[in-house]
């Protein structure tokens, strides 16, 4: 992103002292990552309520609801109104209706990726970035107003979503793209699966909020996660940098480091040459920037297809316990009781959690093992046998159930987070670009549109196998799963290959030893 196009977010310009060298580097890198963190949770917030309030808009739960000691605390005790359901999705074919509108969302938001990575490849990434989240949290709102207004119009909130999803299409590669602007390659893996947490966090936000308000009718669980995000949108107007360059820091490209690891000396050499980075802003205009990369040329880079198809089947997985577990906890019995809509709400964030450890620890052992597909292989062929084990004996009682979605989580969204991430920004920064940084929102947009195909197909088809059992659905999890570890193996092989002939796993091994 050429530094002249871009204009300063205000606080920089009303506040001099923020700038360098009154602030160093470090705490420039730590304001991005908090800042583009609650930009992504904000939008990942809004995405929850339609699959909080599923089972309050489609059909009833069967009246097959066994009594125990603990039923009074835990059986439905929603009203009749409530469990009524919201025309058009309370009918026969309610769950297929359901299915549709995630489809609506999800394959606005995939298409919409492919072109807002392109865009934010060429314009200014704050502005576009606030474009985007205004646009999120108000068509969040319309939605939510359809309680209100006695909307039963399927068009209507097939409408709201499929302009809902072009707009949060544009979240995903201005966040990336940023702090890949802020940050080198080493240790990125821990750095961006820490950062990429926002995911996790931003759906036990928005399915605490949605679940907590529900009782007050469905309308508010869209409201106040749409007001949420035009709040930040206020903020990352107000105060985020795009760039170090912006700023008169040098590129990235001499690896700076959030975790310094090295000695004092190290350290200290570190901040007394920061100074010596600084750039004055009227030279900025002579770095050479290299144009923005074309997007077929961006699908031939090496290792972008594979990364991207295995996301295609991750996101698959993934999104479709994003809308389907609140509705798939209210309508299966934990321990022979059925769960209320608030209690299922609330108890699917233990997924997210896990999804939180998942997401630090696949970039953790990245960067331990220097090994992005062999990371990622390892936690898909883990989460099958997981998958198999929640649905066998996730309903035998409480504890059970909580801990089988805890490990689900975090093995289902451990690869999805490194490659959306780390893997996305290793690609976008390769060398076989020569250096030109703005290739870096084409190849997210590309890794995380193709993933979004997947993201859309996903819920649609389990909206429709749902009717045919559970079994079912977790049966094409596994299936997807599979063909995710599939299109790494080869890249896995190479990783292998790679490291033995440098001998680096076998140094490892006689330190560990």
């Amino acid at each position: 992103m050429q530094p002249s196009s871009q204009t300063l977010a205000p606080i920089v310009v009303l506040f001099p002292t923020i700038k360098p060298p009154h602030k160093t580097l470090r705490f420039h890198q730590i304001c991005v990552l908090i800042l583009t963190f609650l930009a992504y949770a904000s939008f990942h917030a809004s995405r929850k309520p339609p699959s909080i309030v599923k089972s309050v808009l489609g059909p009833n739960v069967q009246s097959n609801f066994t009594k125990s000691r603990s039923s009074l605390t835990r059986v439905s005790v929603d009203s009749n109104v409530t469990d009524s359901g919201w025309e058009p999705f309370n009918g026969p074919q309610g769950t297929h209706r359901l299915g549709e509108l995630d489809l609506a969302f999800l394959a606005s938001y995939a298409v919409g990726m492919y072109f807002a990575g392109h865009i934010g490849d060429r314009i200014d990434l704050r502005l576009f970035l606030v474009f985007g989240m205004m646009g999120s949290g108000l068509l969040t709102i319309v939605f939510g107003l359809g309680y209100w207004l006695d909307v039963h119009l399927l068009g209507y909130f097939v409408g709201v979503q499929i302009a809902c999803g072009l707009f949060q299409s544009i979240g995903w590669p201005c966040v990336v793209a940023v702090v890949g602007n802020w940050f080198g390659k080493a240790k990125r893996g821990l750095i961006m699966g820490v950062w990429n947490s926002h995911t996790s966090v931003g759906n036990i936000v928005g399915s605490v909020v949605a679940s907590g308000v529900l009782e007050y009718g469905w309308g508010w669980s869209f409201v106040l996660p749409g007001i949420l995000v035009i709040l930040i949108g206020v903020l990352i107007f107000l105060s985020l940098v795009v760039a170090p360059e912006d700023l008169g820091f040098e590129s990235t490209g001499k690896e700076f480091e959030m975790n310094v690891g090295g000695s004092d000396v190290e350290t200290s050499e570190k901040l007394e040459s920061e100074e010596a980075d600084l750039l004055h802003m009227s030279n900025v205009k002579d770095v050479e920037f290299s144009d923005a990369i074309g997007f077929l040329e961006a699908w031939r880079l090496p290792g972008v297809a594979p990364f991207a198809f295995c996301l295609f089947f991750s996101k698959l997985v993934a999104y479709t316990f994003l809308y389907w577990l609140p509705f798939y906890l209210r309508h299966t019995a934990v321990a022979g009781v059925h769960l209320s809509h608030k209690t299922a709400g609330i108890l699917s964030t233990i997924f997210d959690i896990g999804g939180v450890l998942g997401g630090i620890l696949a970039g953790f052992v990245s960067d331990k093992i220097e090994a992005r597909a062999v990371t990622s292989i390892g936690f898909l062929f883990l989460s099958m046998p997981a998958l198999i084990l929640y649905r066998t004996y996730g309903s035998i009682s409480m504890l059970a159930n909580v801990s089988l979605m805890f490990v689900s989580g975090m093995l289902v969204n451990g690869p999805y987070s490194l490659i959306t991430t780390a893997v996305a920004t290793d690609l976008g920064t390769q060398s076989t670009v020569r250096g030109n940084s703005r290739a870096l929102a084409t190849v997210t947009a590309i890794i995380d549109g193709t993933g979004s195909v997947g993201a859309a197909l996903g819920p649609l088809l389990a909206g429709y196998i749902s009717t045919r059992g559970w079994n079912s659905v977790f049966f094409m999890l596994i299936i997807s799963i599979l063909f995710a570890a599939v299109f790494l193996i080869r890249l896995a092989r190479t990783e292998i290959k790679e490291k033995l002939s440098e001998r680096k796993w076998f140094a490892y091994g006689i330190v560990a030893q």
